[in-house]
């Protein structure tokens, strides 16, 4: 098992290890939960859909209010840069790689109170590690889930660091061995607990809409464009727990999920309990857009 602690990051302006990185017990990350945080996936060293993420990041920082004080261009050389000395320190080339950039951004140190406070430095952390990939089994069989009332707060939409409502949530179904908790609120899909949720009917693929009730995975606008692709009809509605209980297919979307089909609901097997159709097409053209990138 690789020691982690001595994995490569960066804070602050120097890259060091996680053993050696250190952040003030006054960062109002640390005491609120005060930041926001980013997955980027980088497949044979390359970062997958990077715009997308920086994005991503910038309108979840928008709406804290936290300043990005880094630009395009030095995210992406903070992160090449990540993926070097992971590599190094592995021996291997970035090449024959796949891996996990985390990236946070916190509003920074300060005596506490609730107040955002002003001109304050944000602290800027970000760490790699091999990426784990989905077993062959879960890949070819799809995986179990449950699902619950969605009790977290209603600004969802911004990926923010204070995920207690999620733990608690993936926590329901680590504790029945699922593999995820699909969550509705007043009686709708909203999300999984870290992952996005698809719902197949007739041949169509339809999500919930875009809006403060779900994070907007990185792979919404993929999926969409995946879908383009193979002709697939594509639609962002309301969806209601019967329509998910009475679908031919339900799939969980995510960075290190990639596409995953859910085989079985509540103990229930999903359409005939195996991976269906349009996630085959859909699995084999999200290959296809990594080994474009």
């Amino acid at each position: 098992m690789p020691n982690l602690q001595a994995l490569p990051c960066y804070l602050n302006g120097q890259f060091s290890t996680l053993e050696k990185a250190s952040i003030s017990v006054m960062d109002r990350g640390f005491i609120f939960g005060d930041g926001i945080y980013e997955v980027v996936p980088i497949y044979g060293g390359k970062p997958f859909r990077f715009e997308h993420h920086m994005a991503r990041l910038e309108r979840s920082l928008a709406e804290i209010r936290i300043p990005n004080v880094l630009s395009r261009e030095a995210w992406r050389a903070l992160v090449d840069e990540l993926v070097e000395r992971h590599a190094d320190s592995l021996g291997k080339s970035p090449s024959a790689l796949d891996q996990l950039i985390y990236i946070q951004v916190t509003r920074g140190v300060a005596m506490r109170d609730h107040v955002m406070p002003a001109d304050i430095e944000p602290t800027v952390f970000a760490m790699v590690n091999t990426m784990k990939a989905v077993s062959a089994s879960d890949r070819a069989n799809g995986v179990a889930c449950v699902t619950a009332e969605d009790f977290r707060w209603e600004k969802a939409h911004i990926k923010a660091t204070s995920l207690l409502g999620a733990v608690l949530s993936r926590q329901m179904s680590a504790d029945v061995g699922a593999t995820e908790t699909i969550m509705f609120r007043d009686g709708c899909l909203s999300e999984a607990a870290a992952s996005n949720v698809w719902v197949v009917k007739d041949g169509k693929v339809f999500g919930p809409p875009r809006d403060n009730l779900v994070l907007e995975g990185i792979r919404y606008g993929l999926v969409e464009e995946l879908c383009q692709q193979e002709g697939i009809s594509f639609e962002l509605r309301k969806i209601s727990r019967a329509e998910v209980l009475d679908a031919d297919e339900l799939m969980l979307s995510s960075a290190t999920k990639e596409l995953l089909a859910i085989t079985k609901l509540d103990g229930q097997p999903v359409g005939d309990g195996k991976p269906g159709p349009v996630l085959a097409r859909l699995y084999a053209r999200y290959q296809q857009a990594k080994a474009a990138s």
